[in-house]
């Protein structure tokens, strides 16, 4: 397993290095090389044994076939089309620069290029999957619920229009940066919530993606130009809904309500970690959508929670609503508003949403309408939650719940 967890920390470090020092036109080539590195590796290591430093021999390697690249251009360039040309000219490309410093740097500006604004959201997502994280097509796809084949041509077109607006790895300008901090910060979360909540396909949850979202937000909290509080928020925001995994399935994979789960598997440890970053993404005062968001899923977190839970739960939803609207916080707070006022006020808000298509609306109108003794209308919306999922576990579900609807 250890190539394969190597392919996931580093591939995306050494496509950021060579970008950098290519510049985002050869995208392709960084990525070959990458790949190539990784296939070199599974050779090598398959016939001669693990490196002392597989870390480090991963890189030399990556950086000799960059460098043999560099001088094969160093030789057309500066030979080979003066005099096709009869006028001078150089290489223009630098040196990859595999030091910590340089993967740092590199990475930090290479999601901001993959989140560029001239992308849409889902070419974004799909470029930070490949290319950050080295997640493979058929996966990108599986993740998306789509063919190879859309994801191949979202990934082309990203990259083409990335070529245009874009010649080199750069940081925005400071005038920028909170704008398109935002738009970074979205694609992490689409990618977390995507991890967490995958009820589209046979998967339950996907850690990696999870620990991917992660990974990429603590790197934004170690440069000073992007650790900000929102970033501290998102990331405790991730570490209290990780912290609760280990709870969420039984042993058969069956989904366990958040009601029912066994407390002493909750990580203690993601907990503590996740108090601390909200603790720094509060200590100014700053209140925004990721603040209040954080502040929710770390009341679910406590093991006693009193009277005042659901209540407390329902105020920070309105407050969340007010400071950043969007249908789904409408329906989780529509949940809260059933623990403290009732089905029936629940349900007359939640009729307002507009997410018909949804898997969580469909399953809330169902337990609500249980709860007001309307079997019909319950069975109702868990047939069409039915329909909107190819999760094994989450159809067995909703057919419990059929099912007890058809013995009440």
């Amino acid at each position: 397993m250890l190539l394969p967890n190597l392919f996931r920390t580093e591939y995306g470090k050494i496509v950021a290095v060579l970008v950098r020092s290519f510049g985002i036109a050869r995208v392709g080539i960084a990525e070959d090389i990458a790949s190539d590195t990784f296939l070199i590796a599974a050779e090598t290591w398959g016939t001669k044994g693990l490196p002392a430093n597989p870390t480090a021999w991963l890189y030399t390697t990556a950086k000799n076939r960059a460098c043999d690249l560099l001088r094969r251009e160093g030789v057309f360039v500066n030979k080979v089309q003066p005099e096709l040309q009869r006028a001078p000219t150089t290489c223009g490309i630098d040196e990859p620069d595999f030091s910590p410093a340089g993967f740092k740097d590199s990475q930090l500006r290479m999601i901001f290029a993959l989140c560029h604004p001239e992308l849409n959201t889902e070419t974004q997502v799909a470029l930070c999957l490949r290319i950050l994280c080295g997640f493979g097509v058929g996966e990108i796809a599986a993740a998306f619920l789509t063919s190879k084949d859309t994801i191949n041509k979202r990934l082309s077109r990203g990259k083409n229009r990335l070529r245009k607006v874009m010649t080199n790895l750069e940081l925005p300008a400071d005038s920028e940066l909170p704008t398109r901090l935002d738009g970074v910060l979205t694609t992490i979360y689409l990618l977390f919530n995507e991890g967490y909540y995958s009820t589209g396909t046979a998967t339950n949850f996907r850690r990696d993606l999870c620990a991917d979202a992660i990974r990429l937000t603590l790197m934004l909290t170690r440069n000073d130009l992007t650790d900000q509080p929102r970033v501290s928020a998102l990331l405790a925001l991730m570490c209290f809904h990780t912290s609760r995994f280990d709870a969420r399935l039984t042993d058969n994979g069956d989904l366990i309500d958040y009601d029912d789960q066994d407390r002493s598997l909750w990580d203690e440890r993601l907990v503590r970690q996740g108090s601390r970053y909200f603790e720094r993404a509060t200590a100014g005062g700053a209140v925004g959508r990721y603040q209040l968001e954080a502040a929710i899923a770390f009341m679910h977190t406590s093991p006693n929670p009193g009277p005042d839970k659901w209540p407390n739960i329902l105020a920070l939803y309105n407050r969340l609503l007010m400071k950043a609207y969007s249908p789904v916080a409408a329906l989780n707070r529509t949940y809260a508003l059933s623990r403290v006022h009732g089905a029936q006020a629940a349900l007359n808000e939640a009729l307002k949403i507009n997410l018909r298509g949804h898997l969580g609306y469909q399953l809330l109108l169902g337990e609500l309408y249980v709860q007001l003794e309307d079997e019909k209308l319950a069975q109702y919306h868990f047939n069409r939650a039915l329909t909107l999922t190819r999760n094994p576990a989450v159809r067995r579900r909703i057919t419990a719940k059929l099912a007890g609807c058809n013995q009440a």
